[in-house]
């Protein structure tokens, strides 16, 4: 555990701030700037979050028993700001229902999926956890650093994504640092073998599911066949290509000493944190 806390940084504090978004004005079908392709991403990944948010709680909750004080209050911290999430992605889902979209199919396949995971050892779902908590950190420091990610997008969804790409950022390392403290001892080559599997796996089934749900919700738009997938393959490898500009930082995870907080980020949090100073939660309470 030592390891990982040299690598966090020791005057990180992870802060949940308490906010709603879009609860009072109707949400426009193609909410990012008229764009199908791109609503469908977003829309897609949103409908995972409120299920997969209380999966990642649990997974760490799993292994706070013996944590170190740090790590175990930023245990804390992360679960009240994945509860947060949950409740304001369960509103975004809401508003994509009403701007005419069936989600039936996309939150049948997340509760299948999430199936699968009962009765397996609680180690692997951390490793699940872990491996997913770099995907959205990295994805998060890439909606902040391009300035063009929401241009034209309705601003209070695209206010929920920044909110939710800060926070993302902010305990990108709670569940690496769990996952040291459960595997502590491991030999370093056991813990490299296990979440580099993992990672591959989760990376196979992280952009075919991001496919697979685009296609789902484009259908609904009247936008199918191989004008869909062509369209999908454009956005996700050429602009704005999240796949072809996430290579480098997903290559990282298998680096031997990575820890995600070898690139410290938090320049990113301080761009978009002042809008939110007035929902800083004291004490990591959650607000009715």
């Amino acid at each position: 555990m030592s390891a990982a806390s040299l690598k966090t940084p020791h005057d990180l504090t992870i802060t949940p701030r308490d906010r709603r978004f879009g609860r009072n004005a109707p949400q426009a079908r193609w909410w990012m700037g008229g764009d199908p392709i791109a609503t469908a991403f977003y829309n897609a990944l949103s409908i995972t979050f409120p299920k997969g948010e209380a999966f990642f709680i649990e997974s760490v909750k799993a292994f706070r028993e013996g944590a170190p004080e740090k790590l175990e209050r930023e245990i804390k911290a992360f679960v009240v700001q994945e509860v947060i999430h949950s409740r304001e992605h369960v509103s975004f889902n809401k508003r994509i229902a009403d701007a005419g979209y069936d989600l039936t199919i996309l939150e049948r396949k997340v509760t299948e999926s999430l199936e699968l995971t009962k009765g397996r050892p609680q180690i692997l779902n951390l490793c699940v956890t872990m491996a997913l908590e770099h995907y959205t950190a990295i994805l998060a420091a890439q909606f902040l650093t391009d300035a063009t990610t929401f241009k034209g997008a309705d601003e209070e969804q695209a206010n929920l994504w920044k909110w939710h790409a800060i926070e993302e950022i902010e305990h990108k390392g709670v569940a690496y640092d769990t996952w040291l403290h459960a595997t502590r001892d491991w030999t370093r080559f056991k813990r490299w073998k296990v979440k580099s599997i993992m990672m591959l796996l989760v990376t196979k089934n992280f952009w075919s599911n991001r496919f697979d749900g685009m296609l789902e919700l484009l259908v609904q738009d009247g936008i199918t066949g191989w004008q869909a997938k062509a369209r999908i393959f454009w956005y996700m490898l050429g602009n704005p290509g999240p796949m072809r500009r996430l290579l480098k930082p997903w290559a990282a995870f298998f680096l031997p000493g990575f820890h995600p907080w070898n690139h410290d980020d938090r320049n990113l949090i301080a761009l978009v944190d002042s809008e939110y100073e007035d929902a800083r939660l004291p004490g990591g309470q959650v607000l009715a």
